[in-house]
Protein backbone atom coordinates (compact mmCIF):
# COMPACT_ATOMS: atom_id res chain seq x y z
CA UNK A 1 0.00 0.00 0.00
CA UNK A 2 1.33 3.64 -1.20
CA UNK A 3 0.13 6.87 0.07
CA UNK A 4 -2.55 8.30 -2.41
CA UNK A 5 -2.59 12.47 -2.40
CA UNK A 6 -4.27 14.16 -5.15
CA UNK A 7 -1.39 16.62 -5.31
CA UNK A 8 1.70 14.48 -5.47
CA UNK A 9 3.71 17.45 -4.55
CA UNK A 10 2.49 18.37 -1.33
CA UNK A 11 4.97 18.73 1.44
CA UNK A 12 5.64 15.34 2.70
CA UNK A 13 8.55 14.60 5.47
CA UNK A 14 9.52 11.74 6.51
CA UNK A 15 10.81 10.20 9.95
CA UNK A 16 13.01 7.34 9.68
CA UNK A 17 14.65 5.75 12.64
CA UNK A 18 16.73 2.15 12.75
CA UNK A 19 15.85 -0.56 15.59
CA UNK A 20 19.41 -0.80 16.37
CA UNK A 21 19.40 0.50 20.12
CA UNK A 22 17.25 3.19 21.53
CA UNK A 23 17.10 6.87 20.40
CA UNK A 24 18.35 9.40 21.38
CA UNK A 25 18.61 12.96 22.15
CA UNK A 26 20.08 13.89 18.63
CA UNK A 27 17.15 11.58 16.78
CA UNK A 28 14.60 13.38 18.64
CA UNK A 29 15.69 16.76 17.96
CA UNK A 30 16.45 16.07 14.10
CA UNK A 31 12.80 14.37 14.30
CA UNK A 32 11.38 17.58 15.95
CA UNK A 33 12.83 19.83 13.34
CA UNK A 34 11.43 17.54 10.75
CA UNK A 35 7.81 17.62 12.00
CA UNK A 36 8.42 21.26 12.53
CA UNK A 37 9.10 21.82 9.09
CA UNK A 38 6.22 19.40 7.83
CA UNK A 39 3.58 21.72 9.64
CA UNK A 40 5.07 24.91 8.68
CA UNK A 41 4.50 23.85 5.26
CA UNK A 42 1.06 22.40 5.90
CA UNK A 43 2.42 18.58 4.67
CA UNK A 44 2.59 15.34 5.86
CA UNK A 45 4.76 13.32 7.69
CA UNK A 46 5.60 9.55 7.24
CA UNK A 47 7.98 6.93 9.74
CA UNK A 48 9.04 4.62 8.16
CA UNK A 49 11.25 1.85 10.41
CA UNK A 50 14.49 0.84 8.68
CA UNK A 51 14.96 -2.76 10.10
CA UNK A 52 17.78 -4.15 7.15
CA UNK A 53 19.95 -4.68 9.68
CA UNK A 54 19.44 -8.26 10.84
CA UNK A 55 22.39 -8.95 12.97
CA UNK A 56 21.57 -5.37 14.92
CA UNK A 57 17.88 -4.56 14.65
CA UNK A 58 16.28 -6.12 17.85
CA UNK A 59 12.12 -6.29 18.39
CA UNK A 60 12.28 -4.33 21.66
CA UNK A 61 14.02 -1.08 20.10
CA UNK A 62 11.48 -1.52 17.36
CA UNK A 63 8.42 -1.33 19.91
CA UNK A 64 10.30 1.52 21.80
CA UNK A 65 10.31 3.55 18.75
CA UNK A 66 6.88 4.19 18.77
CA UNK A 67 6.47 5.00 22.37
CA UNK A 68 9.40 7.12 22.99
CA UNK A 69 8.97 9.90 19.56
CA UNK A 70 5.03 10.31 21.00
CA UNK A 71 6.61 11.02 24.55
CA UNK A 72 9.06 13.07 23.38
CA UNK A 73 5.83 14.78 21.54
CA UNK A 74 6.22 13.98 18.40
CA UNK A 75 3.17 12.47 16.02
CA UNK A 76 3.00 11.57 12.26
CA UNK A 77 0.24 10.94 9.63
CA UNK A 78 1.46 7.98 7.74
CA UNK A 79 2.85 4.43 9.44
CA UNK A 80 2.79 2.68 12.55
CA UNK A 81 0.38 3.55 15.48
CA UNK A 82 -0.65 6.88 13.08
CA UNK A 83 -4.07 6.89 14.75
CA UNK A 84 -5.62 6.31 11.23
CA UNK A 85 -5.10 2.47 8.77
CA UNK A 86 -1.44 0.50 9.50
CA UNK A 87 0.60 1.22 6.80
CA UNK A 88 3.23 -1.17 6.56
CA UNK A 89 6.09 1.37 6.03
CA UNK A 90 8.59 -1.26 7.39
CA UNK A 91 11.61 -1.69 4.89
CA UNK A 92 11.81 -5.61 5.72
CA UNK A 93 8.12 -5.61 4.29
CA UNK A 94 9.60 -4.36 1.03
CA UNK A 95 12.01 -6.15 -0.68
CA UNK A 96 10.10 -6.49 -3.91
CA UNK A 97 10.52 -2.64 -4.27
CA UNK A 98 14.13 -3.13 -3.61
CA UNK A 99 14.60 -6.09 -5.96
CA UNK A 100 12.81 -4.22 -8.86
CA UNK A 101 15.41 -1.64 -8.73
CA UNK A 102 18.75 -3.34 -8.51
CA UNK A 103 16.88 -4.93 -11.68
CA UNK A 104 16.92 -1.84 -13.27
CA UNK A 105 20.01 -0.39 -12.38
CA UNK A 106 21.47 -4.37 -13.76
CA UNK A 107 19.86 -4.50 -16.79
CA UNK A 108 20.98 -0.75 -17.46
CA UNK A 109 24.51 -1.59 -16.90
CA UNK A 110 25.18 0.75 -13.99
CA UNK A 111 25.92 -1.81 -11.08
CA UNK A 112 28.40 -4.40 -11.22
CA UNK A 113 29.00 -7.63 -8.88
CA UNK A 114 32.23 -7.22 -6.19
CA UNK A 115 33.96 -9.44 -4.71
CA UNK A 116 36.06 -6.98 -2.75
CA UNK A 117 35.60 -7.00 1.14
CA UNK A 118 35.56 -4.21 3.26
CA UNK A 119 38.42 -5.22 4.93
CA UNK A 120 40.07 -5.88 1.09
CA UNK A 121 39.37 -1.76 -0.17
CA UNK A 122 40.78 -0.51 3.18
CA UNK A 123 43.85 -2.14 2.86
CA UNK A 124 44.28 -0.94 -0.48
CA UNK A 125 44.02 2.70 0.80
CA UNK A 126 47.00 5.14 1.70
CA UNK A 127 44.68 7.76 3.35
CA UNK A 128 42.58 7.24 6.52
CA UNK A 129 39.04 7.30 5.90
CA UNK A 130 36.29 8.38 8.87
CA UNK A 131 35.19 5.30 10.75
CA UNK A 132 31.55 5.21 9.70
CA UNK A 133 32.34 6.56 6.15
CA UNK A 134 32.26 3.71 3.34
CA UNK A 135 35.78 4.24 1.59
CA UNK A 136 36.53 5.14 -1.61
CA UNK A 137 36.81 1.85 -3.58
CA UNK A 138 39.51 1.02 -5.96
CA UNK A 139 38.31 -0.16 -8.72
CA UNK A 140 39.62 -3.58 -8.79
CA UNK A 141 36.33 -5.26 -9.53
CA UNK A 142 34.75 -2.80 -12.53
CA UNK A 143 34.30 -4.20 -15.57
CA UNK A 144 34.27 -2.19 -19.17
CA UNK A 145 31.64 0.35 -19.40
CA UNK A 146 28.04 -0.70 -20.37
CA UNK A 147 28.94 -4.16 -19.13
CA UNK A 148 25.54 -6.25 -18.48
CA UNK A 149 26.22 -8.51 -15.63
CA UNK A 150 24.55 -11.85 -16.00
CA UNK A 151 22.84 -12.99 -12.78
CA UNK A 152 19.12 -13.46 -11.74
CA UNK A 153 19.54 -12.99 -8.45
CA UNK A 154 21.91 -10.42 -6.28
CA UNK A 155 22.88 -12.58 -3.11
CA UNK A 156 26.67 -13.62 -2.71
CA UNK A 157 28.40 -10.88 -3.71
CA UNK A 158 28.34 -7.16 -3.50
CA UNK A 159 26.60 -5.53 -6.13
CA UNK A 160 28.73 -1.54 -6.63
CA UNK A 161 27.03 1.54 -8.22
CA UNK A 162 29.72 2.51 -11.10
CA UNK A 163 29.66 6.40 -10.41
CA UNK A 164 30.57 9.31 -13.38
CA UNK A 165 33.70 9.76 -12.74
CA UNK A 166 34.80 13.25 -12.28
CA UNK A 167 31.30 14.70 -12.49
CA UNK A 168 30.49 17.18 -10.15
CA UNK A 169 27.10 16.39 -8.30
CA UNK A 170 25.78 19.69 -6.76
CA UNK A 171 22.63 19.93 -4.31
CA UNK A 172 21.16 23.12 -2.74
CA UNK A 173 21.13 22.14 1.31
CA UNK A 174 18.05 23.84 2.74
CA UNK A 175 20.33 24.73 5.48
CA UNK A 176 23.88 24.52 4.70
CA UNK A 177 23.29 26.16 0.87
CA UNK A 178 25.06 24.89 -2.19
CA UNK A 179 26.97 21.47 -1.82
CA UNK A 180 29.08 19.49 -4.20
CA UNK A 181 31.31 16.52 -4.52
CA UNK A 182 33.30 14.83 -7.49
CA UNK A 183 31.98 11.23 -8.18
CA UNK A 184 35.20 9.01 -7.85
CA UNK A 185 37.35 12.11 -6.03
CA UNK A 186 34.79 12.26 -2.99
CA UNK A 187 33.10 9.34 -2.83
CA UNK A 188 33.68 6.09 -4.67
CA UNK A 189 31.90 3.08 -6.72
CA UNK A 190 29.50 2.06 -3.74
CA UNK A 191 27.69 -1.18 -2.51
CA UNK A 192 23.54 -0.78 -3.65
CA UNK A 193 23.24 -4.68 -2.75
CA UNK A 194 24.88 -6.42 0.09
CA UNK A 195 26.92 -9.82 -0.36
CA UNK A 196 23.93 -11.49 2.23
CA UNK A 197 21.42 -10.59 -0.10
CA UNK A 198 20.31 -7.99 1.68
CA UNK A 199 20.01 -4.47 0.30
CA UNK A 200 22.37 -1.83 1.02
CA UNK A 201 21.00 1.82 2.54
CA UNK A 202 21.32 3.70 -0.37
CA UNK A 203 19.63 1.97 -2.50
CA UNK A 204 16.77 1.27 0.09
CA UNK A 205 16.03 5.25 1.10
CA UNK A 206 16.25 6.53 -2.30
CA UNK A 207 13.50 3.81 -3.47
CA UNK A 208 11.26 4.18 -0.22
CA UNK A 209 11.73 8.41 -0.39
CA UNK A 210 10.84 8.09 -4.29
CA UNK A 211 7.55 5.33 -3.44
CA UNK A 212 6.58 7.66 -0.92
CA UNK A 213 6.57 10.46 -2.74
CA UNK A 214 9.10 12.55 0.17
CA UNK A 215 9.47 16.37 -0.84
CA UNK A 216 12.11 16.85 1.35
CA UNK A 217 14.91 14.60 3.53
CA UNK A 218 15.32 16.56 7.16
CA UNK A 219 17.98 14.20 8.55
CA UNK A 220 22.15 14.75 10.47
CA UNK A 221 24.88 16.58 8.55
CA UNK A 222 26.92 13.26 8.89
CA UNK A 223 25.03 11.89 6.07
CA UNK A 224 25.80 14.60 3.59
CA UNK A 225 27.95 12.32 1.50
CA UNK A 226 25.24 9.55 1.30
CA UNK A 227 22.76 12.36 -0.60
CA UNK A 228 25.65 12.75 -3.39
CA UNK A 229 25.31 9.22 -3.94
CA UNK A 230 21.52 8.86 -3.63
CA UNK A 231 20.89 12.08 -5.80
CA UNK A 232 22.72 9.87 -8.63
CA UNK A 233 20.60 6.57 -8.25
CA UNK A 234 17.37 9.04 -8.15
CA UNK A 235 18.83 10.11 -11.81
CA UNK A 236 19.43 6.33 -12.78
CA UNK A 237 16.38 5.19 -11.81
CA UNK A 238 14.02 7.83 -13.40
CA UNK A 239 13.14 9.63 -10.16
CA UNK A 240 13.01 12.79 -8.56
CA UNK A 241 15.19 13.73 -6.16
CA UNK A 242 13.27 15.63 -3.28
CA UNK A 243 15.04 18.76 -1.18
CA UNK A 244 17.18 17.96 1.47
CA UNK A 245 17.80 19.48 5.04
CA UNK A 246 21.05 18.54 7.00
CA UNK A 247 20.61 19.46 10.43
CA UNK A 248 23.64 20.36 13.07
CA UNK A 249 24.36 17.38 15.01
CA UNK A 250 23.81 17.19 18.90
CA UNK A 251 27.40 16.24 20.45
CA UNK A 252 28.46 15.62 23.77
CA UNK A 253 30.93 16.74 26.21
CA UNK A 254 33.82 15.81 24.67
CA UNK A 255 32.32 16.58 21.25
CA UNK A 256 31.93 13.37 19.75
CA UNK A 257 28.67 13.33 17.75
CA UNK A 258 25.74 11.26 19.96
CA UNK A 259 25.45 7.72 18.61
CA UNK A 260 23.39 5.09 20.54
CA UNK A 261 26.09 3.79 22.66
CA UNK A 262 25.10 6.94 24.66
CA UNK A 263 22.81 4.91 26.91
CA UNK A 264 22.34 8.18 29.48
CA UNK A 265 20.95 10.33 26.56
CA UNK A 266 18.55 7.85 25.33
CA UNK A 267 15.06 8.40 24.62
CA UNK A 268 14.09 5.87 26.85
CA UNK A 269 16.59 6.51 30.00
CA UNK A 270 15.41 10.25 30.12
CA UNK A 271 11.64 9.04 30.01
CA UNK A 272 12.24 6.79 32.73
CA UNK A 273 14.39 9.38 35.04
CA UNK A 274 11.16 11.44 34.40
CA UNK A 275 12.83 14.34 32.37
CA UNK A 276 10.44 16.94 30.85
CA UNK A 277 10.13 16.30 27.28
CA UNK A 278 9.02 19.61 26.70
CA UNK A 279 11.89 21.53 28.66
Amino acid sequence: MEPNSSNPRRYRGRLAPSPTGYLHLGHALTFRTALERAVANGGELVLRIEDLDRDRCRTEFCEAIVADLQWFGLHWDEGPDCGGPFVPYVQSQRRALYLAAWQQLRIAGLIYPCTCSRKDVSGSLGAPHPEDEEPLYPGRCRPAANTVAAAEEPAGVNWRFRVPHGEEICFHDRRLGWQKAVAGVDFGDFVVWRKDDIPAYQLAVTVDDAAMRITEVVRGEDLLTSTFRQILLYRALGFEPPAFYHCKLVTDENGRRLAKRHDSLSLRALRLSGADPKK
